[in-house]
């Protein structure tokens, strides 16, 4: 369990020490031209023509990122991996390649570690408003993407945590199963930090600008602080220590934007068209965050026919060049 701290403990350092991680949304919304959908879209419409995750890593690679961080499941509920515990999801459809398991293997063969995207809401799952059932229900998909059969996961990134509150989830008993299946995985929960007393589900600006030193976690436990596509204040401004039942702790952040407009997450028919996010501010954020301790996130959208469009790699291998760290 999490404790009480005003340094990075060891899975926190590690997570620091990634720097820079690649984030790819891709699933049902990639073909339906949607940022979101409701759970009920037809799994006969995930129709990619080849799913180029060798590609994905191979840039990640190239590109100066240390890491994957891939939507398993989003808010649709719509399952990336082949679970036992849902229909709704790859092995339903046309094309019934395990995502999660082809991107694991290419992320071993090109040196990038793996991280998961992971929505707490999913708008599909029938248990899902039954809150014990449905937190058995992720548990259960925990054991299978962290048991070991995808490698070593170097993080699990939980969305959608604002629909319900925060006691429901069962937050704690998430992360002492990935804890016990991944002892160095990072753990966090999306709108992580809250104001001093906020009831419910407020959704005040709660920005990493202003966050103040022993603001309560509206999520515990976390490992680190996540809340995109937005960034802390520059230099020492970033404070890193946050309260829950009045001890304190440590907690790093992670910045999360899309190299199209900023927050462009899954490919649609516009995204090629969209303006890319400028070389000087993916460089100058980088290095913003990680003199910080901090992790900055990019999102690259892979289209449907399961390749990253081109024009996005050249960007980002351009902005890796004026850091040095493109390979």
């Amino acid at each position: 369990m999490l404790l009480p701290s005003d340094r990075p403990n060891e899975v926190q350092q590690r997570f620091i020490d990634l720097k820079y991680g690649m984030f790819v949304h891709f699933g049902i919304n990639t073909f339906i031209n949607k940022g979101w959908s409701n759970g009920k879209v037809s799994p006969l419409l995930y129709l990619p023509t080849e799913i180029d995750t060798d590609g994905w890593a191979q840039n990640a690679h190239r590109a100066g990122f240390n890491y994957i961080l891939f939507t398993a499941k989003h808010h649709d509920g719509f399952c990336m991996w082949d679970t036992k515990y849902s229909d709704y999801g790859v092995k339903s459809s046309p094309n019934k390649t395990d995502v999660v398991k082809a991107l694991a293997e290419s992320c071993k063969k090109f040196g990038i570690k793996l991280g998961f995207y992971y929505s707490l809401w999913d708008r599909h799952e029938p248990t899902y408003k039954d809150h014990e059932k449905y937190v058995g229900y992720m548990l259960n998909q925990m054991e299978e993407l962290m048991d070991g059969r995808y490698g070593e996961i170097a993080e699990l990134w939980l969305d959608g945590s604002w629909v319900k509150k925060s006691a429901l989830w069962g937050l704690e008993r998430i992360y002492k199963k990935v804890r016990e299946l991944q002892p160095y995985c990072a753990i966090g929960v999306n709108h992580t930090i809250g104001r001093p007393g906020s009831k419910g589900l407020s959704r005040f600006p709660y920005t990493p600008a202003h966050c103040k030193r022993g603001y309560p976690m509206r999520h515990f436990p976390s490992d680190f602080r996540a809340r995109d596509p937005l960034f802390p204040l520059p230099g020492d401004r970033d404070n890193k220590i946050y309260s829950h039942d009045g001890k304190e702790y440590y907690l790093p952040y992670e910045a999360d934007i899309s190299v199209r407009n900023f927050n462009n997450w899954f490919w649609n028919t516009g995204y090629p068209k969209d303006k890319l996010v400028p070389i000087d501010f993916i460089v100058e954020k980088y290095r913003q965050l990680t003199e910080q301790g901090n992790v900055f996130v990019v999102n690259v959208a892979p289209n449907i026919h399961g390749k990253q469009e081109e024009g996005d790699i050249e960007h980002l291998i351009k902005a890796a060049k004026v850091l040095g760290i493109n390979r």
